[in-house]
């Protein structure tokens, strides 16, 4: 309780952890499994529900812990859900800032991944723990494909700051003033920086926020559907015939 009652004392209010701490696994669900492979899904539903009364009143809009739920739908016609929870409230002597945990269940294996332990676990029929270990990037500490090509070994992500500033650098100060336009179209053209691709990830946490508000509001059950004939995001609440469309483009 200290951490969010006094750390995060100054910004909390009115905020809720999904936002600030689901969001980095909408993003991994969405890359891993989503439009951008060839058979891969796209994003149909989100649902979200949540506890007060810790942080803030329990009719307010302060959230202690979220529970989000997002559905992906396959070309085949078949569904997956994908649940993440997310609480900033612990106890007081909790060893981390925060808690949450993902877990993926398909139909030959099992993944889990655990934010505080650093670690992956993952179940896969006739390949654990031989072909595949059963903790195969354990305390994240491996050797990855980067995507800009390079083998590195590495830790928990520093590298991307590095990357980012190192390709800032080389599109203000990397060549004569009048090239600057061909070394941004440069680094634009790395599929990584590709902003578009995060636009589920910024769908679905403008989906949760809205279902919270909502609950908040006394209407809790809210769903919002993801590209529908009526819009990109579409709110919809239990009873009423009525709905609100949160975006009327497409995500």
């Amino acid at each position: 309780k200290q951490i969010s009652g006094q750390q995060f004392a100054e910004w909390i209010t009115g905020r809720n952890p999904g936002t600030y701490v689901a969001v980095h696994y909408i993003k991994l669900i969405d890359f891993t499994f989503g439009p951008a492979l060839p058979d891969g899904a796209r994003l149909a539903r989100i649902h979200a529900t949540g506890q007060r009364g810790l942080v803030g009143p329990a009719n307010g809009p302060t959230w202690d812990s979220v529970q989000l739920q997002m559905i992906y739908s396959y070309p085949d016609g078949r569904e997956a859900a994908f649940d993440i929870h997310t609480s900033w409230v612990t106890p007081d002597n909790f060893p981390g800032y925060v808690e949450q945990e993902v877990q993926f269940r398909f139909d030959n294996g099992v993944w889990n991944a655990h934010q505080r332990k650093r670690g992956v676990e993952v179940t896969v029929e006739g390949q654990t723990p031989h072909a595949i270990k059963n903790t195969p990037n354990q305390h994240y500490n491996a050797t990855f494909l980067e995507p800009w090509g390079e083998r590195s070994q590495r830790g928990y992500g520093i590298e991307v700051l590095h990357r980012f500033f190192e390709e800032a650098a080389y599109v203000e100060f990397g060549g004569p003033a009048d090239e600057r336009e061909e070394r941004l179209r440069q680094m634009r053209a790395l599929t990584y920086n590709d902003l578009s691709a995060d636009r589920p990830t910024v769908a679905t946490v403008q989906a949760m926020e809205a279902i919270l508000q909502r609950h908040a509001a006394g209407q809790p059950g809210c769903v919002v559907s993801v590209n529908e004939p009526l819009g990109g995001l579409v709110l919809r609440a239990p009873g009423p015939a009525e709905v609100e469309v949160l975006y009327p483009g497409s995500v």
